[in-house]
């Protein structure tokens, strides 16, 4: 055999293809209210203040209360994901070029809500818990600190309460044994037999349902950030979102342009998220470069 015969080798390609590991669709649209269809180019939620009982004498008149209605204004925000796949670019591959772009592009969408989410509850004005996590005792004072304050804005413990932390925070708060352990939460929300709850999956505790996030401010930083919050203090409204975003399924826009022998593999998005009521959103905020506390 020549001795050159390398030269003549060939490689096979896999067909299957592995997309590089991402967040796909939201996590966090679940955990918000929604309005779907909107008409025009923004959304007005409505938000009534509270009252105040008084008494009146015999015959006398009822003091009006005077309740206040704020509008918050939701101005959409139009997004769009595509890519190209050469027509005879395809012929020179063995995988579905199209469907894999419609795939990224689904998701680069999906994490664009989340980012919008985010920053709608970043926005909140009340007074940050700093969580520090430094011990495991340390940790639970401020992860209690958080839905105390919540709750100290007769924020309703109603089931509708959501807990966000990064990865480093969830890690921190496997280390704490009232929020791991079947003792405290239950045999259906143990931490460490189910790992990162992601992907609108969630472990309750203390009447929150907790989820790790990878898309959190600062996350990675001696800044990182995390949410405590109702459902109803935020809002996203959106005139059209990806359909199936969240599946292998998400429907895209392939179109055929002759005049460059290629289709144009796309999707868009329009909608906004809001911050309804300050009240009812917690910051927290920790140093996410700290080790893993150990005691």
């Amino acid at each position: 055999m020549a001795t050159d015969v390398s030269d003549a080798f060939i490689n096979q390609y896999q067909s299957e293809v592995h997309q590089q590991f991402q967040r796909r669709a939201s996590y966090l649209l679940p955990t918000v209210r929604t309005k779907g269809g909107v008409k025009g180019q923004a959304i007005v939620w409505q938000k009534m203040g509270t009252g105040t009982a008084t008494t009146k004498s015999r015959h006398g008149t009822i003091t009006p209360m005077n309740v206040s209605h704020t509008p918050i204004t939701n101005t959409l925000a139009d997004f769009y994901a595509g890519d190209w796949a050469d027509n005879l670019d395809l012929f020179k591959l063995n995988i579905d070029e199209r469907f894999e772009l419609g795939q990224a592009g689904a998701g680069a969408l999906g994490r664009q809500i989340d980012s919008q989410i985010t920053t709608a509850l970043d926005a909140t004005t009340q007074t940050a818990v700093t969580i520090t996590v430094t011990s495991f005792a340390a940790i639970r004072a401020g992860l209690v600190n958080a839905v105390e304050d919540l709750a100290d804005n007769d924020t309703p413990m109603d089931g509708n309460v959501w807990g966000v932390l990064t990865n480093r925070g969830w890690s921190q708060a496997l280390q704490v044994a009232q929020f791991a352990s079947s003792d405290y939460t239950g045999p259906e929300n143990l931490a460490f037999m189910e790992g990162f709850k992601t992907q609108k999956e969630f472990k309750s505790w203390m009447g929150v349902h907790w989820q790790a996030h990878n898309g959190l401010p600062g996350k990675g930083t001696a800044t990182a950030k995390g949410f405590v919050y109702h459902k109803t203090a935020c809002g996203y409204g959106y005139a059209k979102l990806v359909e199936g975003m969240d599946g292998p399924s998400a429907k895209v826009d392939i179109t055929w342009h002759g005049d460059r022998q290629a289709w144009f593999i796309a999707h868009c998005m329009s909608g906004q998220a809001a911050l309804i009521d300050d009240l009812g959103v917690i910051e927290t905020n920790h140093d996410d470069t700290t080790g893993i506390a150990t005691s």
